[in-house]
């Protein structure tokens, strides 16, 4: 690896990281220890102090460990939304010595099925609104005396304490539903049970988190993380951002993710600051609580940020507390970047990750970031770009696939030895996780993203990288949203099609053509889409993300 992006580190910022070398539930005691009564999270203006999480955790992890018979090592499922319960959830089955599996609340019950028998889960945290997803796998398992045995049930209104003038959800405000089928118990009876739970066991080498991947070739895959990979994350975002306990952090970005979960959950927790909780994305509420509540960080993507712009009122928040904005998953188009730095002051920090690290390995630097651009590799993290044939690294501005070696590489894949051998590879005497990321390295050791490797458009032989398309589109004054993929072509092979999602003032005043002729007049011929087709939304994952795979799965139907 070279050391160019060396010269670009941010000033003050230690080169390594020394790690507590503790089980993550420690982060809860200390933090209530130092600031009992300081709120830790905030729901719709009901405030969770750390001295009640620290109390309300440890009586769920009871719970588990007494009327469940959770044990060291268990994998115990967390399917909710963003909500205190999810957060006094995660850290229950943590001081439980138990291993939190989040699963995306848009999964149904056949996709939690996977999740179930593959991480070999018994016991479920589960949110009311998504009960009936569940529900079906607790009867039939419990019938067979095999999986799932137990299901705890919060209802998100529970927390609702305080008066709110915040628009809340239906989902949000919906009241307790009695639970009546065998294994399954609600919220309020399992913290109200008096059980306590036992000493920890569990060390900075044992599993604590198994985040699955999206599973786009096969089914997802659990990422074995253990209390130390998951503590370089939740430690790391703190010290590059210089942040302080006195911050606040919004927190939108789903929690069963990794970005979510290490940023705005755990990193803030380990930080003794403020989380102010969002189930979902809603731009007034989280432009009323950026103003009512001083925040000073929103981990955002670069599709929430478009919103919030285009809020015909914008203008009418107050901003000004914000000292950091930033997020990963999509590059930002530079015109929203542009106007998110008139209106705030700040640059959109961007940063690079994934699951199998339980978020970044790449960050900009703050001083000086670059636009469109994953960052650098931070503390102890050792990044190439290589050939992804032959893994020699490659020279600068040569386009190849990231591989990372670093403290926060997952141990492996859970029960899966052959995704393992197909992940990682030897070299330097180092162990380095393949990402299937296509990336070049510039002259100043900046990371910038070209495509994922298995998403290249071959026309007429010339290689199309979708992303960069896009980052283009974006410049056309009409496009709110695009989305690149390739089309069967008979003489071509593939060309280029974009679905794109003109903004609201300017449907039907533009043409599919019009935006043809403008790429072709903004790009070289052979990147420029052909074909242009209007949309009125994209299809999104939970995590916000375009499904451009769903996108190109319908598309090649046809054909």
């Amino acid at each position: 690896m070279s050391d160019r992006h060396l010269a670009n580190w941010p000033p003050g910022i230690p080169r390594h990281l020394d790690l507590p070398a503790t089980h993550l539930f420690h982060n809860v005691e200390v933090a209530a220890q130092r600031a009992p009564d300081k709120p830790y999270l905030v729901f719709y203006d009901t405030l969770i102090s750390f001295a009640r999480f620290k109390d309300e955790s440890e009586r769920l992890a009871g719970y588990l460990q007494q009327a469940c018979g959770v044990k060291k090592g268990d994998r115990v499922l967390l399917y909710m939304q963003n909500s205190p319960q999810f957060v006094l959830a995660y850290y229950a089955i943590l001081r439980a010595d138990a291993v939190v599996v989040p699963v995306n609340p848009m999964n149904l019950s056949e996709e939690l099925r996977h999740y179930v028998s593959d991480a070999q889960a018994q016991v479920a945290f589960v949110s009311q609104e998504l009960y009936a997803q569940l529900q079906p796998l607790l009867q039939e398992d419990r019938q067979t005396g095999q999986g799932l045995q137990h299901a705890i049930v919060a209802t998100y209104s529970d927390y609702l304490e305080a008066p709110t003038d915040l628009r809340v959800p239906d989902f949000v405000a919906a009241p307790r539903q009695a639970v009546h089928d065998a294994g399954a118990v609600a919220w309020a009876e399992a913290l109200n049970s008096g059980h306590q739970p036992g000493p920890m066991q569990a060390g900075p080498d044992d599993l604590a988190v198994l985040p699955y991947t999206s599973g786009t070739t096969s089914h997802p895959k659990g990422c074995m993380h253990t209390h130390r990979s998951v503590m370089y994350n939740v430690v790391a975002r703190g010290v590059w951002l210089k942040s302080s306990p006195d911050g606040v952090q919004l927190a939108v970005l789903p929690f069963f993710h990794v970005t979510g979960m290490q940023n705005a959950m755990n990193g803030t927790l380990y930080l003794g600051a403020t989380a102010v909780l969002l189930p979902r994305w809603d731009r007034e509420v989280a432009l009323q609580c950026i103003a009512r509540y001083k925040i000073t960080g929103a981990q955002v993507i670069s599709t929430m940020v478009v919103d919030m712009l285009s809020h015909p009122r914008i203008n009418e928040f107050d901003l000004s507390s914000l000292v950091s904005i930033g997020g990963g998953g999509a590059a930002m188009p530079e015109a929203i970047a542009a106007k998110l730095k008139a209106l705030t002051g700040l640059d959109y920090i961007e940063g690079y990750g994934m699951s199998e690290t339980m978020a970044a390995t790449h960050v900009n630097p703050t001083q000086r970031p670059m636009k469109q651009c994953l960052g650098i590799p931070i503390f102890d993290v050792d990044a190439r770009v290589v050939d992804p044939l032959t893994f020699e690294e490659l020279p600068p501005n040569e386009v190849g696939e990231i591989i990372v070696n670093g403290p926060q590489v997952m141990k492996g894949y859970w029960r899966n030895p052959q995704a393992d051998a197909d992940t990682f590879i030897e070299r330097d005497g180092k162990r380095f996780l393949r990402t299937g990321d296509l990336a070049r390295v510039d002259e100043h050791g900046y990371f910038f993203m070209v495509d994922r490797l298995k998403r290249m458009i071959n026309a007429s032989g010339f290689k199309v990288w979708p992303a960069e398309v896009e980052a283009l589109m974006y410049h056309h004054p009409a496009i709110q949203e695009v989305c690149v993929i390739a089309s069967p072509d008979a003489k071509r092979g593939e060309t280029v099609k974009a679905v794109v999602v003109l903004k609201p003032e300017q449907r039907g005043q533009v043409s599919e053509q019009t935006i043809i002729d403008w790429a072709h007049g903004h790009m070289a011929a052979y990147k420029a889409p052909r074909i242009v087709q209007f949309t009125d939304a994209l299809p999104r994952s939970g995590t916000g993300k375009i499904q451009w795979r769903e996108l190109q799965q319908q598309e090649r139907a046809p054909h």
